[in-house]
């Protein structure tokens, strides 16, 4: 059932003013009025070498006129200024064959990008699979040959896209290929790991690291590690990763607190939580900042608790801490979360006093808080508003749609909004995929939710544990309980491979 909010949104549009006219503009219009064209070219050439000339002059001995180059017609690429011509009788000479060469540079304009220049689009567009057939590609030319720097990215992108089998074979073949590793190469590949929870896998690469003399791991490494282990909530772990930097004389940094202080707070550990946030404050070297105020705010406003988000809000500032854009952000969420539209909209306000830009993080919040309730009109406006104002929409926006659209029971435009993310060439990724299965399920469509969930294998796009929870929820709802088996035997059998792909890495002479 859609719920309408009783509090609209009033989305306020900067006009600009018209330009003003450049000075050095004016005064050319000014003078054209009472000079001619060759008027204005010769006091602009004479007036700066009149004094030399004349007193050159008398000095100067009696020489011959240099010689002029006979241009080819058409050939000069310029106008040749002969005063001693009349400007009615000069003769001005256009560049040669200029609308052919124009229309042959837009033709050539498709095929400008060279293959490097495709392969880092791709990248950027988080495009792994034809990132991978692009790199395949270059590694064939004669003259090419890869770097770390392209590996590095590479890795990161399969790591961000949850490939972390794709990036452990890259890896093995840059071995393979000579390629010396790397202590930020082997982090980039733990990291591919931690990204898809994979932490005995992760554990094994720092065991790896340890070993080999050129590739020691540092803080960062033990950043994402303590990171990881903190969202599995493996917190035995954490104190063993804080002896190992103690035994390598690593320090652990602000953003490594920050880490832990997260975890704790998403686990309810608020005790620990209070004792890593007193220690940073009185720290010298590690010193609580904007990023520890929002993991606070954001703490509190994801569970909730409204008036401890904005009691610790006035704290940090009394510390002398200073919202950023995310920190408003973050108090939108929280404010849409609990449908507090006014204070929403009063932070908004607040963000352009401030002159704080909204960014898409500001309109995705606001579009998942009428998602979450289901109120399609307010997140189509909202959308529209986004769109208005030149604000690229990314993965998030689209699954917050899908969802919203699902939640309204408008199931139709559940269709229409993934054909946009595709003409958008919006990224995909496991979270677009469940957004898309949790509408097929919503809608009671097992067929399309099967097929969804085929095609997202066909991607090679890892399906998650919310992907078993949404399918196995729907198959046991209908009785379908041998669908709910298969999906439980696939799920078994994707953990068995990710243990066999690191049981190898582990027994790899690297």
């Amino acid at each position: 059932m859609t719920t309408t909010s009783p509090f609209s949104l009033s989305f306020s549009s900067s006009l600009r003013p018209s330009p003003l006219p450049h000075p050095r503009r004016a005064t050319l219009i000014n003078l054209a009025s009472t000079h001619s064209i060759s008027e204005l070219v010769m006091i602009r050439c004479a007036a700066p070498a009149l004094a030399s000339t004349t007193r050159a002059a008398a000095a100067a001995p009696l020489t011959s006129p240099p010689k002029k180059r006979h241009w080819k017609q058409g050939e000069y690429p310029g106008l040749i200024q002969d005063f001693s011509i009349s400007p009615k009788n000069k003769k001005t000479h256009p560049i040669k064959n200029i609308k052919k060469k124009l229309d042959k540079k837009n033709n050539a304009k498709a095929w400008a990008n060279t293959v490097t220049e495709a392969l880092s689009d791709c990248i950027d567009k988080k495009q792994w699979l034809p990132a991978l057939h692009v790199f395949e590609m270059l590694k064939e030319q004669p003259f090419y040959q890869p770097k770390e720097g392209t590996y590095m990215k590479l890795l990161v992108l399969l790591g961000k896209c949850g490939q972390p089998q794709q990036a452990r074979q890259l890896f093995d073949r840059m071995l393979e290929e000579g390629l010396q590793p790397t202590s930020e190469l082997y982090t980039a590949l733990l990291s591919a790991y931690c990204r898809s929870n994979m932490i005995d896998e992760a554990f094994s690469v720092l065991d790896r690291m340890v070993v080999l003399p050129l590739c020691q791991p540092d803080v960062y490494t033990y950043s994402i590690l303590i990171k990881a282990c903190m969202d599995g909530s493996r917190f035995e772990m954490v104190e063993s990763l804080y002896q190992q930097m103690a035994e390598r004389l690593i320090t652990p940094n602000t953003v490594t607190q920050n880490i832990v202080l997260s975890g704790y707070g998403k686990a309810g550990k608020y005790e620990q939580m209070e004792k890593v946030l007193s220690g940073m404050l009185k720290s010298t070297s590690c010193r609580p900042d904007v990023w520890t105020m929002n993991i606070i705010l954001s703490l509190f406003g994801n569970k909730g608790q409204i008036e401890m988000m904005e009691r610790w809000y006035e704290k940090f500032r009394d510390f002398g801490i200073e919202p950023e854009t995310r920190t408003f952000n973050i108090l939108i969420g929280a404010y849409g979360k609990k449908k507090l539209y006014d204070k929403m909209s009063s932070v908004m306000e607040y963000m352009r006093k401030l002159s704080f830009p909204w960014t898409t993080s500001t309109y995705n919040n606001v579009i998942e808080a009428f998602a979450d309730a289901g109120d399609a009109k307010h997140m189509e406006c909202t959308f529209d508003q986004m769109r208005t104002e030149g604000m690229k929409a990314d993965t998030k926006t689209f699954c917050c749609l899908i969802k919203g659209y699902a939640n309204a029971g408008a199931f139709h435009k559940v269709i229409s909004c993934v054909q946009l993310a595709g003409k958008l060439e919006i990224p995909e990724n496991t979270s677009f995929y469940n957004a898309v299965i949790y509408a097929c399920a919503k809608a009671e469509d097992l067929m399309e939710m099967d097929r969804v969930f085929k095609r997202m294998k066909e991607k090679e796009w890892q399906p998650d544990s919310l992907t078993f929870s949404l399918m196995v929820d729907a198959y046991r709802k209908e009785g379908m309980n041998d669908k709910v088996y298969d999906l439980e035997q696939e799920k078994q059998m994707i953990k068995a491979s990710a243990s066999e792909i690191v049981i190898t890495f582990y027994r790899c002479p690297c």
